[in-house]
């Protein structure tokens, strides 16, 4: 959420950001709905003010019949306060539902688009794997040799369900597992995050409202995350941190939920889009300072693209349009692996950073040398997200006998086993 404040001094700055976003906001209208609340608050807390100043007279004076005018002018006095707090509450509705709908302002670097076919590549790394043999998709080398099982993946969970078996099981906590030392190694603390969440640190993270129809939901309204940024951040909610400790990198693992709403007719099989997955995610929250910011951002998705390269997968990384972002962020990059049977890049990884977007919803706060209040900023990328990295991962590594060979960092995860047979 953007400071009031900011968007009043701002607002064609504001308003154009939103424009490049492709999100339909009137600032006009909100800053005119600002000015009503303004107004109305300062009504009703002149009132409330009058009332402690005569319910004071009321204490010292010993007049008696003064008294019982003055309590019954403040009766009166009470009932009219009952009802501008209660047009205030009806104005304070409106204002938070269209103060959540108002984007982030996206950074200049930012290239104009309106949907990821509009992307800009920044980088490429590797060549695209050639083969001496027609290649075969991750759905036929898993079912092959027995990695995954799909047909009882629908049986049991129903569209886009899968059973990772044998060696796919293996391998996906092979990846974990080394995920878990190399971004360790970097600092990031380890934590295991709960899946289900309060609906409201959904709104924090600004996943909320445009994101509903994606979301699972309980029966007693909470939500089944999609990623471990929202526990992630949730975790510090309505606190004031010691500067000290910023900034703070952690590593969140958790299993992951989305409906995939939307895309019922997109990557109908295999694992590139399915409804339950797990994903370790870096979120970072920092100080309030822009260049601190940037640091950080090309940190965490250079951490992302270093791992990778590990894996010896190629990859290309893009900077997102303005389109292709969410409300929130400032700028994002995604990392795509290249997937040889589709022809394509596919993405695996996206960091963005928010400036103080979130911490703002959150209420994250710290305290600077002088004592002054500052909201965090906040940064997150993938670090990994399994199933869907065996896709790329298995289709680059196989061999011309069916084998598929195990990139050489995740060997030592596997027992020492160089091929899945």
């Amino acid at each position: 959420m953007l400071d009031i404040k900011f968007i009043r001094e701002n607002k064609e700055i504001v308003q154009a950001g939103a424009k490049k976003k492709r999100v339909d906001v009137d600032i006009e209208a909100l800053i005119t709905l600002d000015d009503e609340r303004l107004k109305e608050l300062k009504e009703v807390e002149d009132l409330r003010a009058e009332v402690n100043r005569v319910s004071n007279d009321i204490a010292r004076d010993q007049d008696s019949a003064l008294k019982i005018q003055l309590i019954e002018e403040m009766r009166i006095v009470k009932d009219e306060i009952k009802v501008k707090e209660e047009k205030l509450k009806k104005i304070m509705e409106k204002w938070q539902f269209l103060m959540l709908q108002v984007p982030n302002v996206p950074d200049i670097s930012v290239p104009d688009g309106s949907t990821d076919e509009e992307n800009k590549e920044i980088k490429v790394w590797g060549d695209k794997t050639m083969f001496n043999f027609e290649p075969k998709d991750h759905i036929e080398i898993m079912t092959t040799l027995k990695m995954a099982d799909f047909e009882r993946g629908t049986k049991v969970h129903g569209f886009r369900g899968y059973f990772l078996v044998n060696d796919g099981a293996l391998l996906s906590f092979a990846i974990w597992n080394y995920a878990m030392d190399f971004f360790s190694s970097r600092n990031f603390s380890p934590i295991i995050a709960p899946t289900i969440v309060k609906k409201q640190n959904l709104y924090g993270t600004g996943h909320l409202p445009g994101d509903v129809e994606d979301y699972y939901m309980t029966q007693d309204g909470d939500t089944l995350s999609g990623t471990a940024e929202v526990p992630l951040m949730g975790m510090y909610a309505n606190e004031i941190l010691d500067k000290k400790i910023l900034p703070i990198k952690n590593l969140g693992f958790s299993p992951c939920y989305r409906r995939e709403a939307g895309s019922h007719g997109k990557d109908v099989k295999g694992l590139i889009r399915v409804n339950e997955f797990f994903k370790l995610e870096q979120v970072v929250l920092c100080e309030a300072n822009h260049e601190t910011s940037v640091k950080f951002h090309e940190e965490i998705n250079r951490n992302a693209e270093e791992f990778i390269e590990s894996l010896g997968i190629p990859y290309h990384t893009v900077i997102n349009c303005g389109g292709d972002l969410g409300l929130g962020q400032v700028k994002k990059y995604d990392i795509e692996l290249w997937v040889p049977k589709e022809n394509k890049y596919r993405e695996i990884s996206s960091a963005s950073y928010f400036h103080d977007f979130q911490t703002r919803r959150f209420g994250i706060r710290y305290k600077d040398e002088e004592g002054k209040m500052h909201y965090a900023h906040s940064l997150n990328c993938t670090a990994i997200p399994t199933p869907r990295i065996l896709v790329s991962m298995i289709e680059n590594c196989q061999q011309a006998d069916g084998t598929v060979k195990i990139p050489g960092v995740l060997q030592k995860y596997m027992g020492g086993k160089e091929y899945i047979k």
